[in-house]
């Protein structure tokens, strides 16, 4: 017998064939039909109350599992909202894809119920956007999109899904093998590898650089191997700062000795000042290897008769063909120097304990989280918002960290946490938050109630958009310094408590430890609501 089946259950199918084991979703009219072939599936939904957010969880998935994170959401409205988190999936090059609903093909161009043109809205912030064809080809549509978020420089697709071809009725075709939903291999061949390796060897001051597609688990455990078999610190770069990021220390001043960069799938871009002095010296020479041939071209273009080497491949394949073919590096000097500038902290940082009756002192509150990270090799430890995020940044580590990224965009911490603790069960989720950036998201408290995933949040609480203050401060001068302020006080951990979890809140520096105590405890989404001296992100520099 002719076993028939509808569009719906074979993007279903499709996913379930890919490894997909969890979604993230708000629904709408026009995904109703998947939600249906969804039931009895085997893959969750965790059900969010804003379509971005379900697209930021979908990138905090994919940082933390490796795999595709898959956002669903209704066509229209629903699609226009998760557009807005793209651009941190895309420049954080992780690996999204992200399914709208949308008007029948068979209505478009009449004015069908919001019509939009969502592909093209999606295509500058895609690997690729289209929409999916037919009933038929739906599965292989999926396969194709996910192999090419995967690819390269991994980075979100997109792909709406017509109402009229989930509801078609089709005999059922074959799915695709499971390795149609695989990343395509970039390698870098022995031979470059073994040139590279070359080049290093006789740089006097070589610097090594990774772009964020390898700021994840498995990303870092290839850095590791390339850092201890040259001897040399591998440096990850996924900040908006860039050379300023505080978690690098004071690596930019060690960056402007160098004789050698080695881009290994990094982009040279603002975040390494396009490579010109005096950032990085005017006689030093370039390796780049990057998957993508216009950002290769821009670099060669760019960069001139300073590159030693260029190569096409792909960051991870990259790393892991060096690290076979490169030696100890000679200048064990230089090693040490670099990895001093980066471990490098302000010794006055420690004594930063504010007045016991005044604001808190970002570093205070960030020193008073460290005993909370050391709590096993699962950890996840979240940095967002503009000036506290960066304090979090320089003082904070954890086994796993994820931050806001390249694209600068604050708001995603309150969704990361979510998926990190689905990513991650039993392990240690905090999150270290602006009550700006609070605000963006602060509704997933209630998806984190109803889907039983705990994480603490800190609220640094300094009533004002510090960042765009601090710009007001430093460029404009302080009598001009306007229209950045929050309502001081403001009780977020209410909010949370409403929402259904647990809410703290500090005013002093000796309710803090109690504070995080309690929320740690309380095994609920948690806010510690802690209100903070506005201070601007550090700068570090050694001597």
């Amino acid at each position: 017998m002719v076993e028939m089946i509808r569009g719906a259950e074979m993007l279903v199918r499709a996913l379930k064939q890919a490894g997909v084991s969890r979604i993230f979703s708000l629904s709408g009219n026009h995904i109703m039909p998947v939600y249906d072939a969804l039931f009895a599936s085997g893959i969750e939904i965790i059900h969010t109350r804003h379509e971005a957010a379900a697209v930021h969880m979908a990138d905090a998935w994919a940082r933390l599992t490796g795999e595709c994170g898959v956002a669903l959401v209704t066509g229209g409205q629903g699609h226009t909202n998760a557009v807005a988190g793209l651009p941190t999936a895309q420049a954080g090059e992780v690996p999204v894809l992200l399914l709208s609903g949308h008007a029948p093909l068979g209505e478009l161009g009449l004015g069908a119920f919001q019509e939009l043109e969502q592909a093209r809205m999606a295509e500058p912030l895609c690997k690729a956007a289209f929409n999916a064809s037919s009933a038929a080809a739906i599965a292989e549509e999926v396969a194709q999109a996910i192999a090419l978020a995967r690819s390269g420089r991994p980075g979100p697709v997109h792909l709406s899904l017509p109402t009229d071809v989930l509801d078609a009725r089709i005999e059922a075709p074959a799915l695709p093998k499971p390795d149609a939903f695989a990343p395509i291999p970039m390698p870098l061949s022995p031979e470059t590898a073994a040139a590279i390796a070359g080049v290093i060897a006789v740089a006097e001051r070589p610097v090594l650089v990774v772009p964020p597609a390898l700021c994840t688990p498995a990303g870092q455990a290839g850095v590791a191997a390339l850092a201890t078999r040259t001897g040399l610190p591998v440096v990850p770069m996924e900040s908006p700062r860039g050379l300023g990021d505080p978690s690098l220390g004071a690596y930019a001043q060690a960056l402007a000795e160098a004789d050698l960069v080695v881009l290994l799938g990094k982009a040279l871009d603002f975040t390494l000042r396009f490579g010109r002095a005096p950032a990085v010296a005017a006689t030093a020479r370039f390796v780049v290897v990057e998957p993508e041939e216009a950002v290769l071209a821009r670099a060669v273009e760019s960069l001139g008769a300073r590159i030693a080497i260029t190569a096409m491949a792909g960051a991870a394949e990259a790393v892991a063909a060096l690290a076979g073919a490169a030696a100890a590096h000679p200048n064990t000097a230089w090693a040490e120097r670099l990895r001093a500038h980066v471990a490098h902290r302000p010794a006055a940082w420690a004594a930063l304990a504010g007045t016991p009756a005044g604001p808190i002192h970002p570093a205070t509150l960030c020193q008073a989280l460290l005993p909370y990270l050391d709590a096993g090799p699962d950890t996840v430890l979240v940095c967002d918002g503009g000036e506290i995020g960066q304090w979090a940044q320089a003082i904070l580590s954890a086994p796993a960290r994820l931050i806001n990224g390249v694209a600068g965009a604050i708001g995603p911490s309150i969704p990361f946490a979510l998926a990190a603790r689905c990513a991650r069960p039993e392990a240690r989720i905090l999150a270290v938050l602006g009550d700006g950036t609070f605000g963006f998201h602060m509704a997933e408290f209630d998806t984190a109630h109803r889907h039983g995933l705990p994480f603490v949040a800190v609220v640094g609480n300094d009533a004002r958009w510090n960042a765009e203050h601090q710009i007001q401060l430093r460029e404009y001068g302080a009598a001009r310094a306007h229209g950045c302020e929050l309502a001081p006080g403001t009780r977020y951990d209410l909010v949370v408590a409403a929402l259904g979890g647990h809410g703290e809140y500090v005013t002093q520096v000796e309710e803090l430890a109690p504070a995080l105590a309690r929320a740690f405890a309380s095994g609920k989404p948690a806010c510690v609501n802690v209100l903070i001296a506005g201070q601007a992100a550090p700068s570090i520099r050694m001597g």
